[in-house]
C-alpha cells in the first residue's frame, strides 16, 4: 500500500509538473506573440508615418507650384483701377448723356466733366482722331460706357441729352477723306436727331467758326450768314457744318426736337492730335524737337484761341440754358500768327528758326468771336489766359514725346488739365 500510494504521489507530482510545464510554455508563446505583434505594429506604423511625411510633402510641393502659377496670373492682370471721385447723384437728377466723338480732344475733356459732376456718360466713337488712351480713366466705371460705332449708322440707345461732336475738325483729317466727312456731319446729325426725336432728348449740335468762311465781317457775330467757298478744299467741312444747323432746326420746326447750336473757335489743350496740323499743335511739337516753325502764308492772318476747359463749360452752360439760337463759344483775344510762333518757341525755350511757307487756299485770314450772345445768355466767358493755357499744353506735349513705352503715360486724372 505504502509502495501504491508512493507511486501515486510520484504520478502526481509528474502531472502536475508536466501541467505547469505546459501552462509556462504556453504564456511565454502568448508573450512572444504579443512581442512579435507589437514589433509589427511598430514596423506599420513606422511605414504609415514615412508614407504620410511623403504625401505631406508632395502637398506642400503642389502648393507650391500652385502659388507660383497664381502670383504668375496675377502678375498679368491690370492694376486695381481707381476712379477719380464723382458726385453722388440719386435717379431723380442724374442724367444719362450721349457723347458722340466722346475720345476725341474735347469729346474727352467733357466727359470727364459730365463724369465728375455724377452722370451716365456713353460715348460713340470711331477712333478716327479719337483715341481710347483719352478716356481710360473712365473705363469700367460704373457710370461709363464706350460704344465702337459710326454715327453714319443708326444707334439705338436710351438717353435724356446728346452732345453731338463727331466730326474730324482738323484740315488734314477732314480733307482726308471729304465724302466721309460730309457723311458725317449729314447722315450721322439725321441720326443723332433722329435719336433725340424717338427719345425726347435735349440735343446740342456742335458747330464751327468755319461755317463764317473767309469772314467780311469782324469781329463775326451769329447773325453773320458767312463767306463760305462751297467748291473749295475746306468746303466738306464748312459746308457739312452749315448743313448740320440747317437740319437741326429743320427738325426743330418739323418734330419739336429741343436743340442747342454752339458755334465753336479755335481751341487748344492738352489731349490734341499730334499730327492734327494745327496751328498751337504744330509749334509746339516743332519748338519741342527744335525742328523750324512753319507758317503757311504771311503770318499777318489772325487767330483766338480758347483753352479747353473754357470751351467745355460753355458747351455745359449752353445746354442747361433755354436758349435755341446758334451761339459763339469762343476766346475774342485775337492775335497773329506770327505772334503765337515766337510766344511758343519762347515757351519752349529753343532756337527754332521761323519759316514761312506758301499760304493754304480759303485759310481765312481773320477770325475773332463776338461773344455778346454767349454772355448774355449763359453768363460765360472764357477765363484761362492764353500763356497759362499755353504751358499745360506744353508740358503735355512734353510727356508725350519722351514716352519710350507703353506704360509712360499722362496718369488719365481730369483734375490735371483744369485751369
Amino acid at each position: 500500500m505504502r509502495e501504491l500510494f508512493g507511486g501515486a504521489c510520484v504520478v502526481s507530482t509528474l502531472s502536475v509538473l508536466v501541467l505547469y510545464y505546459n501552462l509556462v510554455s504556453s504564456e511565454f508563446a502568448d508573450m512572444e506573440d504579443i512581442g512579435n505583434e507589437v514589433v509589427m505594429e511598430d514596423k506599420r506604423g513606422d511605414i504609415s508615418s514615412g508614407l504620410q511625411q511623403l504625401e505631406l510633402d508632395d502637398a506642400q510641393e503642389k502648393i507650391k507650384m500652385l502659388e507660383s502659377k497664381l502670383a504668375m496670373l496675377e502678375s498679368r492682370l491690370p492694376p486695381t483701377t481707381t476712379y477719380p471721385d464723382i458726385k453722388f447723384r440719386t435717379y431723380k437728377d442724374r442724367k444719362r448723356i450721349l457723347i458722340t466723338g466722346g475720345a476725341g480732344f474735347v469729346g474727352s475733356h467733357l466727359v470727364d466733366k459730365l463724369m465728375l459732376d455724377g452722370h451716365e456718360v456713353f460715348v460713340v466713337d470711331n477712333y478716327f482722331t479719337g483715341s481710347k488712351r483719352n478716356i481710360e480713366q473712365w473705363l469700367g466705371h460704373e457710370n461709363f460706357e464706350m460704344l465702337h460705332h459710326d454715327v453714319v449708322n443708326p444707334l439705338f440707345i436710351e438717353v435724356d441729352e446728346i452732345y453731338h461732336l463727331a466730326s474730324p475738325a482738323s484740315p488734314p483729317h477732314y480733307m482726308y477723306n471729304p465724302v466721309k466727312t460730309i457723311k458725317t456731319n449729314t447722315v450721322g446729325t439725321v441720326n443723332m436727331l433722329g435719336l433725340a426725336k424717338r427719345t425726347k432728348a435735349k440735343i446740342l449740335i456742335a458747330s464751327t467758326s468755319e461755317v463764317y468762311g473767309d469772314p467780311e465781317v469782324h469781329p463775326q457775330p451769329e447773325s453773320y450768314w458767312g463767306n463760305v467757298n462751297p467748291i473749295g478744299p475746306r468746303a466738306c467741312y464748312d459746308e457739312g457744318k452749315r448743313v448740320a444747323e440747317t437740319l437741326a432746326y429743320a427738325y426743330n420746326k418739323q418734330s419739336g426736337v429741343d436743340i442747342r447750336v454752339a458755334r465753336i473757335f479755335n481751341t487748344y489743350g492738352p489731349r490734341m492730335h499730334a499730327n492734327d496740323g494745327r496751328v498751337v499743335s504744330n509749334f509746339v511739337i516743332q519748338a519741342l524737337e527744335k525742328k523750324p516753325i512753319t507758317i503757311y502764308g504771311s503770318g499777318d492772318q489772325t487767330r483766338s484761341f480758347q483753352y479747353v476747359s473754357d470751351l467745355v463749360s460753355g458747351l455745359v452752360a449752353l445746354m442747361a440754358s433755354a436758349y435755341t439760337q446758334p451761339v459763339n463759344i469762343g476766346n475774342p483775344e485775337e492775335k497773329t500768327i506770327n505772334t503765337f510762333a515766337r510766344l511758343i518757341r519762347d515757351m519752349v525755350g529753343g532756337d527754332s528758326q521761323i519759316v514761312h511757307m506758301p499760304p493754304v487756299e480759303d485759310d481765312p485770314q481773320r477770325r475773332r468771336p463776338d461773344i455778346t450772345r454767349a454772355k448774355a445768355e449763359l453768363n460765360w466767358e472764357p477765363l484761362v489766359p492764353l500763356e497759362k493755357g499755353l504751358a499745360k499744353t506744353v508740358e503735355y506735349f512734353r510727356k508725350e514725346l519722351s514716352r519710350t513705352k507703353h506704360s509712360d503715360r499722362n496718369n488719365g486724372d481730369p483734375a490735371e488739365y483744369l485751369l
